[in-house]
């Protein structure tokens, strides 16, 4: 898991230090890391110099959970923030400040909040209509905008974001996308989109303009396996890959990226639990869905920063499965499959990429693993409460 940097918050820590009587000023002058491990272990809390915050979307209780994560993977509960409504996909700031979530109850919103770094704390700074219901957004890697995609509005909207994280509404463009959207990743220099594209099984390849305007590339997209249900996206950190799992079909498919950002299909990699859970093909899930046959329902995909492993979950398995990437090609070899908490819809890595956090919407917690760094195993090391439907897992390490 995390280890902490304590360069950057030595002063301010003696000066927090020097308050506790039995913490000399020399003492902190000598070893301020030290007097810090000291004050932890005599007051039995989480260390002061531990700055991993986990935040958990439960959109069945309209709040965010805040948790922190100390070096050995153990989660601690700070508390929880509400959203005014069922609260459910969750992005990051490109620096970090800020915390975005899309409301899905009517009024439709999308709200912000800024980090506390020293805390985690949250304090609502913004709430401003949505044009739609959202189950994804994302800021785009250059930090210029919010890429939301709506699976029952058929459309990826772009909304702007100003100098100190603010959001502007109502959105600068629209991209209708055909059935289903339901995710959408920019590329690093934040020139192309791709849209997970659930009703066609499509991927969409899109041009993002400087003023936020979204226009097909080439044909517009590349076409995945027949009822794959393409769900959510990764990209690989040198951008040579992008990698999108179906939801239906649990298909990983692999794509290259040309020079332009079009995309070029390398390798199918089946669902790895399908056989082994005897799951059915998948099929959409609209309200009221019912069905006692045991299908595909896939969920979410990661990479490790390195981009050694990437992972995958399922809903139905209640599993995790984790493949090794190879380093020249970005083929993808099984390394196993792990149960985590109940029906998992999301989960995220830690910016280190030794460990890994799931939510469970039928689960009364959530799980961190440890990723063993040879081949990839995931370990259990620590759980925390968690509150009704949770479903997405956003980490910020300062």
């Amino acid at each position: 898991m995390l280890y902490n940097s304590h360069s950057s918050s030595e002063l301010t820590l003696a000066a927090r230090l020097r308050m506790r009587r039995f913490l000399t000023p020399e003492i902190v002058m000598i070893n301020p890391l030290r007097a810090a491990l000291l004050l932890a272990t005599l007051t039995g809390s989480t260390p002061l110099l531990a700055q991993t915050y986990v935040y958990v979307s439960e959109a069945g209780d309209g709040t965010i959970a805040r948790y922190s994560l100390d070096q050995h993977g153990a989660l601690h509960l700070l508390g929880h923030t509400p959203a005014d409504g069922k609260v459910m996909p969750l992005a990051l700031s490109t620096d970090k400040t800020h915390l975005y979530a899309a409301i899905r109850s009517k009024p439709l919103q999308l709200a912000s909040w800024v980090i506390d770094r020293d805390s985690g704390d949250l304090t609502q700074k913004q709430q401003v209509p949505a044009a739609a219901s959202y189950p994804w957004i994302v800021a785009e890697p250059q930090g210029r905008f919010l890429l939301a995609a709506s699976y029952d509005g058929n459309v990826v909207d772009v909304y702007r974001l100003t100098a100190g994280g603010k959001l502007n509404a109502p959105p600068v463009s629209r991209y209708a996308t055909g059935p289903a959207a339901h995710s959408a990743i920019a590329d690093p220099a934040g020139k192309t989109v791709y849209v997970g594209n659930l009703g066609t099984d499509r991927v969409l390849q899109l041009m993002l303009s400087d003023s936020g305007a979204l226009a097909a590339l080439g044909s517009g997209y590349v076409a995945t396996a027949k009822n794959n249900g393409p769900r959510h996206s990764v990209m690989s950190a040198d951008g040579r890959f992008l990698y999108n799992i179906g939801e239906m079909g649990g298909i990983i498919t692999q794509f290259r990226r040309e020079a332009n950002g079009a995309l070029v299909k390398v390798a199918e990699f089946p669902s790895a639990v399908a056989a082994s859970w005897h799951l059915a093909e998948g099929r959409e899930r609209p309200p009221g869905y019912s069905d006692p046959t045991p299908r595909i329902w896939a969920a979410d995909i990661h990479l490790t920063p390195d981009g050694h492993f990437l992972y995958v979950s399922e809903r139905t398995s209640s599993t995790l499965s984790g493949y090794r990437v190879d380093a020249e090609s970005g083929a993808l070899t099984l390394a196993g499959s792990w149960p985590v908490e109940k029906q998992p819809r999301g989960f995220a890595i830690t910016p280190d990429g030794r460990g890994l956090v799931v939510s469970g919407e039928k689960s009364a917690v959530i799980g961190s693993y440890r990723i063993d760094p040879q081949s990839g195993a995931l370990t259990r090391t620590g759980e925390a409460p968690v509150g009704s439907d949770a479903n997405w897992v956003t980490i910020v390490h300062y």
